[in-house]
């Protein structure tokens, strides 16, 4: 399995993992961890460089949540309502979710989407609350540059530092690897087949 993992990305190649690392913050099922984990393993057997895969790691990362950022300040909070209460059951998320984040954004400011971007939780949520309060675009790119490098890098180096001290372990790696792809999938297919609003839940 770390053979198929590792050839995998290496023919996706650079721009693979930018589209994937972009997708992942766009569409649920993707698995950051996934994508920066298989190119920990091809760096590992020299096939990648470990600079330019964080760097095509972050400017898909940052591409991800700018599209976020970017609907929440083009279209605001009016505009945007309709929209999640209709499409909302796609992203698994409805306009509750959005309204909470934005309070913890307003409550806690600008400096929520560096830390968070380096945290798993709310990761990529956290860009569409900064959008509607109308952040400075720089400042947004600046933070999430820098919170996204910092997140792949852990995951980068995590995966490396592993296959180094635990020799034998890059195919337990490679099957964890598919195992969290697959888990990240059944688990958004199975929030999808189950949604309800909060207000048809018991």
């Amino acid at each position: 399995m770390h053979d198929f993992v590792v050839d995998l990305i290496d023919r996706l190649g650079l721009v693979g993992i930018a589209l994937m690392m972009m997708l992942e913050n766009i569409i649920p099922p993707l698995p950051s961890e996934a994508v920066m984990g298989s190119a920990a393993l091809a760096i590992e057997e020299g096939r990648m460089q470990f600079w330019p895969v964080l760097a095509a790691g972050t400017i898909g990362t940052l591409a991800g949540n700018f599209f976020w950022f970017w609907v929440g300040h083009r279209y605001g909070y009016e505009r945007l309502e309709p929209f999640i209460n209709r499409f909302g059951r796609w992203l698994t998320v409805e306009w509750e979710d959005v309204e909470k984040a934005s309070a913890f954004f307003r409550r806690w400011g600008h400096w929520l989407v560096l830390v968070l971007r380096t945290t798993p939780v709310m990761r990529t949520l956290i860009s569409l609350p900064a959008g509607l309060s109308h952040m400075s675009v720089t400042k947004f790119v600046i933070f999430t540059s820098i919170g996204a490098a910092t997140w792949n890098a852990l995951l980068i180096g995590g995966t490396r530092w592993i296959v180094r001290h635990f020799p034998g372990s890059e195919d337990l790696i490679g099957w964890l690897i598919v195992a969290i792809a697959v888990l990240a999938v059944a688990g958004y297919l199975y929030r999808l087949a189950t949604w309800k609003p909060r207000s048809q839940r018991p």
